[in-house]
């Protein structure tokens, strides 16, 4: 009996590291003045010097836990601001390679230029001659309107064939402007076909030599 109660007394006596280790591991003074433990640091401590204790109750380290989650905020910010880059780099890698398999020569470039303002304008014509048998429309309708005036009220249907006319020449206008612009567009994406593809033959050929 005697041996088996030594036993026990061995098992508890080896048992006490990891029952202090698993009590309290960190301590805090709030700003409350009060004093706060647990095995997570207590929401009390956010923004307060923090103490980390071991299984002896020991103080083995001292930090601010606002400072350690700033820490991780700008270490995660740096990440993503690195993949980032390095995401612009692959497509900037990608956009190059392409650009190179695209054309043979800066001729090249200026030729598919001619062929994007040249397909541009005509689509202008098109919308133009679109817009002009639209006036044409809201000539006629607006002389059978005429018809009407001081004398009985105009038909239904003509009043709405004169909304829908109205309708189609803004549409209209507004394809024209937008491919007006497109000049703009498309001028200035060879323009930087061009320097790219400048700037890499360049590269290539010095690095050849």
């Amino acid at each position: 009996m005697a041996v088996l109660c030594a036993f026990l007394a061995m098992l508890a006596l080896a048992a006490l590291p990891f029952a202090a280790q698993a009590q309290v591991t960190y301590r805090c003074a709030a700003k409350d003045g009060k004093k706060y433990y647990g095995s997570t640091i207590p929401k009390q401590c956010l923004g307060q010097p923090v103490e980390q204790l071991n299984a002896q109750g020991l103080v083995v380290r001292r930090f601010n836990s606002e400072g350690e989650d700033k820490d991780k905020a700008d270490k995660a910010a740096e990440l993503a601001k690195r993949k980032e880059i390095d995401t612009v780099a692959k497509e900037e890698s990608r956009r190059n390679r392409a650009l190179l398999a695209t054309y043979t020569s800066e001729k090249d470039i200026d030729e598919a230029r001619r062929r994007a303002l040249e397909e541009n304008t005509k689509a202008i014509g098109e919308i133009q001659q679109r817009i002009d048998g639209i006036k044409k429309d809201q000539v006629r309708l607006s002389k059978e309107l005429e018809f009407y005036t001081g004398k009985n009220k105009p038909p239904a249907k003509l009043t709405e064939e004169i909304e829908a006319v109205k309708l189609q020449l803004k549409a209209q206008e507004g394809l024209l402007a937008g491919k007006r612009k497109e000049i703009e567009t498309i001028n200035a994406r060879y323009d930087d076909d061009k320097r790219r593809y400048t700037e890499l033959t360049r590269t290539s050929s010095t690095t050849k030599k």
